[in-house]
């Protein structure tokens, strides 16, 4: 399994430990997203920075559309289905999509591929929803479960 990370709230007045935790995850700046494996150190590291961060599952639909719609490589180049044939042992971003979602391949194995999806804010009369009470009470942070492919959805 796979989760997709979104960093909610910026960095004023972040305990130094907590901003470390989101720098290890590579999210340093509001409305970034990573998508890491599901292991037991990556979720000490989401439950440390719990109030800043909202995570869930990843589908292989959306870790497509977030590669080939916001995914870059260094030079801010857009990630075609060539470059993934090329560059792995995958035929395309559909293949690429299905291994990561399903813990056979991480975002590193694309190499020249930045691990930061920079995405927009979300879109709709909700927006974030609340950026200081957790998802399950109606705000943004925290777990979300499959529930982050709406939010992602909204802000590709």
């Amino acid at each position: 399994m796979t989760w997709i990370v979104v960093r909610a709230r910026s960095n004023v007045k972040v305990e130094h430990s907590i901003r470390e935790t989101m720098d290890y995850l590579n999210l340093t700046r509001v409305n970034h997203a990573v998508i890491i494996p599901e292991n037991a150190q990556y979720k000490g590291m989401l439950q440390k920075a719990k109030d800043y961060i909202t995570w869930g599952n990843a589908d292989v639909g959306l870790v497509e559309k977030m590669i080939t719609e916001r995914g870059r490589l260094m030079g801010d180049k857009p990630i075609t289905d060539e470059y993934v044939n090329e560059n792995t042992d995958f035929a395309s971003i559909k293949e690429f999509a299905a291994a990561i979602v399903a813990g056979d391949a991480t975002v590193k194995d694309l190499p020249e591929m930045k691990r930061v999806f920079r995405l927009h804010p979300p879109v709709g009369p909700k927006g974030w929803g609340g950026l200081k009470r957790s998802f399950v009470v109606g705000g943004a942070l925290g777990a979300r479960g499959d529930e982050i492919s709406a939010l992602v959805e909204r802000m590709i």
